[in-house]
């Protein structure tokens, strides 16, 4: 008990803290303190952890995670706002120090170092100072890749649903890392692609960025029935049932992730013609899922014919 407690207020904690860097960044960015007021987003997530935790067995929902969704609640506007800022002042952004690189990261250490052990700034300073002079571009990879991280982390952490096996959820963490790496290359890709005399498509990808993040809160492509659950009079019932996972898995890539993804990318291949070795790539490993799932679709449907009366 004291464990799930444990990891229930850790996990909700790096929910929040995360987040809070986030809008800090937006603050920064836009030189305007209005945009703390982006922190009420807070509020659901707090009191999600407050009624949690009243609950004697601290677990989560089978179906759907509440903590998950109210998180990304909290830090998709902050991504939002940093992704628009960032399309808007390419060309103005001041000098900044680079991250692409083992050298220039030693480089910041040091100079952050030497500042803090000269005395000339505080530690908190020094560190404020650090974080601000990182590019632009790294700064949002880095907020992108901490928050897919987390997300996985996270659903690791908090206490486990009833009725959800050890088995059902190392199929779901797994899920949730091949999802967000390929979450993270869309968004990381797709953005570079677009050009200045398209900036419609920046609220396009981010749209179709956002719709994709919402199916981590979602359980319904592990959680299964049993076998035994249905008699063996019911086989075309029973055989539906016991291929829902896939049905839900299908359903999430074809209209959630690998469908609009596509869709993005062939927007940018013929519309804009943007044509590169890896966006084609891309294309066609996006264009195989979605016939694979469509062909997977028609072979449970004619097993379910075979299977029925």
């Amino acid at each position: 008990m004291i464990v799930k407690f444990i990891c229930a207020v850790v996990t909700r904690s790096l929910f929040l803290l995360i987040s809070l860097i986030g809008v800090w960044r937006v603050v920064w960015v836009k030189n305007n303190a209005l945009y703390w007021f982006l922190t009420i987003l807070y509020l659901p997530l707090v009191v999600e952890m407050i009624l949690t935790l009243k609950r004697k067995k601290l677990q989560d929902y089978k179906w759907f995670s509440p903590a998950i969704f109210l998180f990304l609640i909290s830090i998709i506007p902050s991504l939002w706002i940093l992704e628009l800022h960032h399309q808007q002042n390419k060309a103005t952004d001041s000098r900044c120090d680079k991250l692409d690189s083992s050298e220039n990261i030693k480089s910041l250490l040091n100079m952050w170092r030497g500042n803090s052990t000269n005395g000339s700034e505080t530690l908190l300073q020094g560190s404020v100072s650090l974080l601000s002079s990182v590019c632009a571009n790294d700064w949002i990879l880095a907020l992108h890749q901490t928050l897919l991280i987390l997300l996985v982390i996270g659903k690791w952490l908090l206490p486990v649903a009833g009725g959800v096996t050890r088995d059902e959820l190392s199929q779901l963490l797994l899920i949730f890392v091949g999802t967000a790496a390929d979450i993270l290359e869309f968004t990381s890709e797709t953005l570079l692609d677009v050009k200045d005399s398209s900036p419609s498509m920046v609220y396009v990808i981010l749209g179709v960025w956002t719709w994709s993040m919402f199916q981590f809160p979602l359980h319904l492509s592990v959680s299964t029935s049993r076998p035994d659950e249905y008699s063996e009079g019911d086989q075309g019932v029973s055989l539906l049932a016991r291929l829902r996972t896939d049905i839900w898995s299908m359903v999430e890539s074809l209209f959630v992730q690998d469908g609009p993804f596509l869709v993005v990318r062939l927007t940018l291949i013929l519309y804009f013609h943007v044509i590169h070795q890896m966006l084609i790539f891309f294309a066609i490993k996006n264009f195989l899922v979605v016939i694979l799932n469509f062909y997977r679709l028609f072979a449970i449907y004619c097993d379910y014919k075979a299977s029925g009366p």
